[in-house]
């Protein structure tokens, strides 16, 4: 059975830049089912799922369901309900936790203050073993369900603290699944590579195999953040932040100049320089530019076939201490 995700992982896409942005996730358990859209197609009360997508829009939470792995009766009961809030950004990462009879709870919260990383003390901070979001919903696209339930199985059952999530983008690199509380997303990942992830989120540190980029940032910081890394072998989780992005305009050619003050030329690439930064001091420009340059592909099942964007990595330029170094493209 040909899917999205043989498609992809038969063409090397690249995995690079291409994890779900969110400085700030809400993880509601939620058991039972789950529709394609989960928050508002699920045994949660829709209004309280469109309640939340609204109070969460443009403030960088972003909001999904969970539920342990297993089997999971169709069932609208729920007599209590694990809870997450989980910051992303470089040395300001936490995970807050409680448990609720009722998730219309979660409307009070101040989601632009957990956007920008401010809790104000709320709920518990939590304490366990670095928690580990596996996507899985099958309505969404049905290798989330095919991939992804046996791998949060069999993490579960291995004493990894494991939960099923209904949607985290990237359907082609399932399995596909984050960490926190560094917000690390992974494509194509097996057990023993989680297993290594958790290892090292345990140690402050990441691993970059079948690494997608950290949810903090956009694409273009996530591409960059990964570019760095690889070039000087750093996996301190907080070692790097991403401070600075400005979208770039390439130079039109001759044919397609325009008058001074015209918008620039149509089917110009976009381009981006990313300042990435070194707890140490040091400092990277990196030059991502995005391209559709790949075999044509399905983003997801069923989905028409299509290059699929990616972040290509142009250039890494060392604001201090280092010559200019042109990298070989990466993608997502």
């Amino acid at each position: 059975m040909s899917t999205c995700a043989t498609t992809s992982r038969e063409s090397a896409e690249s995995l690079a830049g291409t994890a779900a942005p969110a400085r700030t996730w809400l993880l509601i358990e939620q058991t039972g089912p789950w529709g394609a859209h989960a928050l508002t197609d699920s045994h949660l009360d829709p209004d309280v799922g469109r309640a939340l997508e609204a109070a969460a829009e443009g403030t960088g939470v972003r909001v999904a369901l969970i539920r342990r792995p297993g089997r999971h009766a169709d069932r609208h009961g729920a007599s209590r309900r694990r809870m997450f809030l989980a910051h992303t950004a470089p040395g300001r990462s936490w995970i807050r936790t409680t448990t609720v009879t009722d998730p219309r709870a979660t409307l009070g919260l101040n989601f632009t203050a957990l956007g920008t990383g401010e809790h104000h003390g709320l709920w518990e901070p939590y304490i366990g073993e670095p928690l580990v979001l596996v996507c899985t919903n099958g309505k969404r696209d049905r290798c989330c369900a095919l991939l992804g339930r046996p791998l949060a199985a069999e993490l579960a059952a291995g004493g990894i603290e494991a939960w099923e999530v209904t949607h985290i983008g990237g359907h082609r690199f399932s399995p596909t699944l984050f960490v926190l509380p560094y917000g690390y997303a992974y494509g194509r990942a097996s057990a023993p590579l989680v297993k290594e992830a958790v290892e090292a989120a345990r140690d402050g540190r990441i691993t970059l195999d079948h690494t997608r980029g950290r949810s903090a940032w956009e694409r273009p910081g996530q591409a960059a953040d990964l570019a760095v890394r690889e070039l000087i072998g750093e996996d301190l989780a907080d070692a790097l932040d991403v401070v600075r992005t400005d979208t770039m305009w390439p130079e039109p050619k001759a044919a397609d100049r325009v008058a001074p003050g015209s918008a620039p030329a149509t089917g110009s690439s976009p381009a981006w320089a990313v300042t990435v930064a070194h707890s140490d001091g040091r400092i990277w420009r990196v030059v991502v530019e995005q391209r559709a340059d790949g075999a044509a592909a399905p983003a997801s099942c069923g989905a028409p076939l299509g290059p699929p964007a990616r972040m290509a990595v142009a250039s890494i330029t060392a604001a201090i201490g280092m010559p200019q170094r042109t990298a070989q493209a990466t993608g997502s």
